[in-house]
Protein backbone atom coordinates (compact mmCIF):
# COMPACT_ATOMS: atom_id res chain seq x y z
CA UNK A 1 0.00 0.00 0.00
CA UNK A 2 1.34 3.44 -0.96
CA UNK A 3 0.94 6.00 1.80
CA UNK A 4 1.98 9.59 2.22
CA UNK A 5 4.04 10.59 5.27
CA UNK A 6 2.04 10.82 8.47
CA UNK A 7 -1.00 9.01 7.07
CA UNK A 8 -2.33 12.09 5.27
CA UNK A 9 -4.09 12.37 1.93
CA UNK A 10 -3.82 15.11 -0.69
CA UNK A 11 -6.19 16.31 -3.40
CA UNK A 12 -5.86 19.16 -5.85
CA UNK A 13 -9.10 21.12 -5.70
CA UNK A 14 -10.45 23.47 -8.35
CA UNK A 15 -13.13 25.34 -6.40
CA UNK A 16 -16.55 25.48 -8.07
CA UNK A 17 -17.27 28.57 -10.14
CA UNK A 18 -21.03 28.08 -9.85
CA UNK A 19 -22.64 31.29 -8.52
CA UNK A 20 -24.00 30.75 -5.02
CA UNK A 21 -27.64 31.52 -4.11
CA UNK A 22 -26.48 33.89 -1.35
CA UNK A 23 -24.21 35.78 -3.75
CA UNK A 24 -20.99 34.97 -1.91
CA UNK A 25 -17.86 34.74 -4.06
CA UNK A 26 -17.25 36.65 -7.28
CA UNK A 27 -17.00 33.32 -9.15
CA UNK A 28 -18.82 30.89 -6.86
CA UNK A 29 -18.36 28.66 -3.84
CA UNK A 30 -18.26 25.14 -2.55
CA UNK A 31 -20.43 23.15 -0.15
CA UNK A 32 -20.30 24.01 3.58
CA UNK A 33 -19.42 20.95 5.66
CA UNK A 34 -17.70 19.84 8.83
CA UNK A 35 -15.26 17.04 9.63
CA UNK A 36 -15.96 15.02 12.76
CA UNK A 37 -12.57 13.38 13.38
CA UNK A 38 -10.04 14.81 10.92
CA UNK A 39 -8.22 18.11 10.54
CA UNK A 40 -7.68 19.71 7.14
CA UNK A 41 -5.41 22.28 5.49
CA UNK A 42 -5.84 24.32 2.32
CA UNK A 43 -2.56 25.21 0.59
CA UNK A 44 -3.38 27.83 -2.06
CA UNK A 45 -1.81 27.14 -5.46
CA UNK A 46 -3.44 29.80 -7.63
CA UNK A 47 -6.27 32.32 -7.79
CA UNK A 48 -7.99 34.16 -4.99
CA UNK A 49 -10.88 33.61 -2.64
CA UNK A 50 -11.48 32.74 0.98
CA UNK A 51 -12.40 30.03 3.43
CA UNK A 52 -15.48 30.98 5.44
CA UNK A 53 -15.68 29.21 8.79
CA UNK A 54 -18.36 28.84 11.43
CA UNK A 55 -17.22 27.20 14.64
CA UNK A 56 -17.64 27.47 18.41
CA UNK A 57 -15.89 30.85 18.31
CA UNK A 58 -18.24 32.21 15.63
CA UNK A 59 -17.98 33.17 11.98
CA UNK A 60 -14.72 34.18 10.26
CA UNK A 61 -13.38 34.84 6.77
CA UNK A 62 -9.85 33.71 5.86
CA UNK A 63 -8.61 35.36 2.62
CA UNK A 64 -6.81 33.07 0.18
CA UNK A 65 -4.03 33.82 -2.28
CA UNK A 66 -1.03 31.78 -3.47
CA UNK A 67 1.30 30.99 -0.57
CA UNK A 68 -1.44 31.05 2.09
CA UNK A 69 -2.29 27.99 4.20
CA UNK A 70 -5.53 27.76 6.20
CA UNK A 71 -6.03 24.95 8.70
CA UNK A 72 -9.43 23.72 9.91
CA UNK A 73 -10.00 21.50 12.94
CA UNK A 74 -12.88 19.05 13.49
CA UNK A 75 -16.08 20.86 14.46
CA UNK A 76 -15.42 23.95 12.34
CA UNK A 77 -17.85 24.27 9.43
CA UNK A 78 -16.01 25.54 6.37
CA UNK A 79 -16.85 26.73 2.89
CA UNK A 80 -14.43 27.46 0.04
CA UNK A 81 -15.24 30.74 -1.72
CA UNK A 82 -13.93 31.35 -5.23
CA UNK A 83 -13.17 34.91 -6.29
CA UNK A 84 -11.40 33.76 -9.44
CA UNK A 85 -9.44 30.71 -10.65
CA UNK A 86 -9.02 29.34 -7.12
CA UNK A 87 -7.10 26.07 -6.84
CA UNK A 88 -5.81 24.62 -3.59
CA UNK A 89 -3.96 21.53 -2.43
CA UNK A 90 -6.11 19.92 0.24
CA UNK A 91 -4.14 18.04 2.90
CA UNK A 92 -6.31 15.80 5.10
CA UNK A 93 -5.36 13.97 8.26
CA UNK A 94 -6.41 10.34 8.65
CA UNK A 95 -6.31 9.32 5.00
CA UNK A 96 -9.44 7.41 4.12
CA UNK A 97 -11.72 8.67 6.89
CA UNK A 98 -13.07 11.69 4.96
CA UNK A 99 -13.91 9.37 2.05
CA UNK A 100 -15.57 6.99 4.53
CA UNK A 101 -18.04 9.62 5.73
CA UNK A 102 -16.09 11.86 8.13
CA UNK A 103 -17.44 14.94 6.31
CA UNK A 104 -21.01 15.94 7.26
CA UNK A 105 -22.77 18.49 5.07
CA UNK A 106 -24.76 21.37 6.55
CA UNK A 107 -28.15 20.32 5.24
CA UNK A 108 -31.32 21.64 6.93
CA UNK A 109 -32.39 19.57 9.96
CA UNK A 110 -35.01 17.62 8.00
CA UNK A 111 -32.23 16.04 5.91
CA UNK A 112 -30.21 15.10 9.00
CA UNK A 113 -32.82 12.97 10.75
CA UNK A 114 -31.33 9.56 9.86
CA UNK A 115 -28.62 8.00 7.72
CA UNK A 116 -30.95 7.02 4.86
CA UNK A 117 -32.40 10.52 4.54
CA UNK A 118 -28.96 12.10 4.73
CA UNK A 119 -27.53 9.66 2.18
CA UNK A 120 -30.31 10.49 -0.27
CA UNK A 121 -29.46 14.19 0.00
CA UNK A 122 -25.67 13.74 -0.09
CA UNK A 123 -25.20 11.09 -2.79
CA UNK A 124 -24.47 11.92 -6.41
CA UNK A 125 -25.46 9.79 -9.41
CA UNK A 126 -22.66 7.49 -10.52
CA UNK A 127 -21.48 7.87 -14.09
CA UNK A 128 -18.99 5.84 -16.09
CA UNK A 129 -18.66 3.67 -19.13
CA UNK A 130 -21.53 1.38 -18.14
CA UNK A 131 -23.88 3.93 -16.58
CA UNK A 132 -26.45 6.06 -18.39
CA UNK A 133 -25.49 9.20 -16.46
CA UNK A 134 -23.91 12.23 -18.10
CA UNK A 135 -21.34 14.56 -16.62
CA UNK A 136 -23.92 17.35 -16.85
CA UNK A 137 -26.31 15.33 -14.68
CA UNK A 138 -23.65 14.71 -12.05
CA UNK A 139 -22.73 18.41 -12.07
CA UNK A 140 -26.38 19.41 -11.67
CA UNK A 141 -26.76 17.05 -8.69
CA UNK A 142 -23.57 18.37 -7.08
CA UNK A 143 -24.79 21.94 -7.50
CA UNK A 144 -28.21 21.09 -6.04
CA UNK A 145 -26.46 19.42 -3.09
CA UNK A 146 -24.35 22.56 -2.58
CA UNK A 147 -27.42 24.79 -2.68
CA UNK A 148 -29.31 22.63 -0.15
CA UNK A 149 -26.26 22.76 2.14
CA UNK A 150 -26.21 26.56 1.83
CA UNK A 151 -29.82 26.65 3.03
CA UNK A 152 -28.89 24.79 6.21
CA UNK A 153 -25.70 26.81 6.57
CA UNK A 154 -27.67 30.05 6.34
CA UNK A 155 -29.99 28.82 9.08
CA UNK A 156 -27.00 28.04 11.30
CA UNK A 157 -25.52 31.49 10.74
CA UNK A 158 -28.83 33.15 11.56
CA UNK A 159 -29.15 31.07 14.73
CA UNK A 160 -25.56 31.92 15.71
CA UNK A 161 -26.37 35.62 15.40
CA UNK A 162 -29.38 35.17 17.69
CA UNK A 163 -28.18 32.80 20.41
CA UNK A 164 -24.41 32.54 19.90
CA UNK A 165 -22.38 30.07 17.88
CA UNK A 166 -21.99 27.37 20.52
CA UNK A 167 -25.71 27.09 21.23
CA UNK A 168 -26.62 27.32 17.55
CA UNK A 169 -24.19 24.59 16.50
CA UNK A 170 -24.97 22.07 19.24
CA UNK A 171 -28.05 20.53 17.53
CA UNK A 172 -26.10 20.20 14.28
CA UNK A 173 -23.18 18.55 16.10
CA UNK A 174 -25.56 16.10 17.77
CA UNK A 175 -27.14 15.20 14.44
CA UNK A 176 -23.70 14.77 12.84
CA UNK A 177 -22.59 12.38 15.59
CA UNK A 178 -25.76 10.30 15.16
CA UNK A 179 -25.09 10.06 11.42
CA UNK A 180 -21.45 8.93 11.68
CA UNK A 181 -21.70 6.71 14.76
CA UNK A 182 -22.49 3.50 12.83
CA UNK A 183 -19.31 4.04 10.77
CA UNK A 184 -16.94 4.40 13.72
CA UNK A 185 -15.88 0.70 13.98
CA UNK A 186 -14.85 0.81 10.31
CA UNK A 187 -13.04 4.10 10.91
CA UNK A 188 -11.13 2.61 13.84
CA UNK A 189 -9.94 -0.27 11.67
CA UNK A 190 -8.96 2.04 8.82
CA UNK A 191 -7.17 4.50 11.09
CA UNK A 192 -5.32 1.66 12.84
CA UNK A 193 -3.93 0.48 9.50
CA UNK A 194 -2.95 3.95 8.25
CA UNK A 195 -2.42 7.04 10.42
CA UNK A 196 -1.91 5.16 13.68
CA UNK A 197 0.36 2.63 11.96
CA UNK A 198 2.58 5.50 10.80
CA UNK A 199 2.82 6.93 14.32
CA UNK A 200 3.38 3.50 15.86
CA UNK A 201 6.17 2.76 13.38
CA UNK A 202 7.90 6.04 14.29
CA UNK A 203 7.68 5.14 17.97
CA UNK A 204 9.45 1.86 17.19
CA UNK A 205 12.14 3.66 15.20
CA UNK A 206 12.85 6.07 18.05
CA UNK A 207 13.06 3.25 20.57
CA UNK A 208 15.53 1.45 18.30
CA UNK A 209 17.64 4.57 17.88
CA UNK A 210 17.87 4.91 21.65
CA UNK A 211 19.52 1.47 21.61
CA UNK A 212 21.71 2.37 18.64
CA UNK A 213 19.75 0.12 16.30
CA UNK A 214 18.24 1.22 12.96
CA UNK A 215 17.19 -1.82 10.88
CA UNK A 216 14.48 0.27 9.19
CA UNK A 217 17.15 2.06 7.16
CA UNK A 218 17.81 -1.15 5.21
CA UNK A 219 14.13 -1.36 4.28
CA UNK A 220 13.75 2.17 2.91
CA UNK A 221 12.43 2.75 -0.61
CA UNK A 222 11.14 5.51 -2.86
CA UNK A 223 7.98 5.42 -4.97
CA UNK A 224 6.48 7.49 -7.76
CA UNK A 225 2.74 8.11 -7.84
CA UNK A 226 0.67 9.77 -10.56
CA UNK A 227 -2.73 11.35 -10.12
CA UNK A 228 -5.81 9.52 -11.29
CA UNK A 229 -6.69 10.07 -14.96
CA UNK A 230 -9.08 12.91 -15.83
CA UNK A 231 -11.86 13.85 -15.57
CA UNK A 232 -11.70 15.25 -12.07
CA UNK A 233 -14.45 13.97 -9.81
CA UNK A 234 -17.06 16.19 -8.14
CA UNK A 235 -16.16 16.87 -4.51
CA UNK A 236 -17.87 18.97 -1.89
CA UNK A 237 -16.06 22.20 -2.75
CA UNK A 238 -14.97 21.66 -6.34
CA UNK A 239 -13.47 19.34 -8.94
CA UNK A 240 -10.84 17.05 -7.45
CA UNK A 241 -7.60 15.69 -8.85
CA UNK A 242 -6.82 12.67 -6.67
CA UNK A 243 -4.04 10.17 -5.95
CA UNK A 244 -4.73 6.52 -5.19
CA UNK A 245 -3.16 5.84 -1.78
CA UNK A 246 -4.34 2.25 -1.53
Amino acid sequence: MTRLPGGVSVNRLRVYDWPAPDGVGRAGSGTPHVHIASSEAYVVLSGTGAVHTLGPDGFAEHPLRPGVVVTVQPGVIHRAVNDGDLEVLVVMANAGLPEAGDAVITFPPVALTDTATYRDAASLPVGGAHADVTDEQVAAAARARRDLALTGYGQLREAAARVGARAALQPFYEAAVRLVRPSVPRWQDLWGRTAFAETDATAGVLEGLMRGSAPHLQAGRAERLESAPAPRRYGLCGRLETWDLG
